[in-house]
């Protein structure tokens, strides 16, 4: 099989049996991932925060322990 034929098999695969979705499925999707990412964005600000402040609690209490 030449590069010609597999670049020719691929463009009518492409073109005339692949399923593209609508443009409005396109944008809902985009929707559901933008909030998504929100919200695991959010998510995670919130579990390094927290994490943050923890160890920070922690490596005080043991630095008045041993001063």
């Amino acid at each position: 099989m030449s590069l010609v034929e597999f670049l020719k098999g691929s463009y009518n695969e492409f073109r005339h049996k692949v399923e593209w979705p609508k443009w409005s499925d396109l944008q809902s999707s985009t929707i559901v991932v933008t909030i998504a990412t929100v919200i695991l964005a959010l998510f995670t600000f919130g579990v390094d925060e927290l994490f943050s402040k923890s160890i920070s609690n922690i490596i005080g209490m043991l630095i008045n322990v041993f001063n």
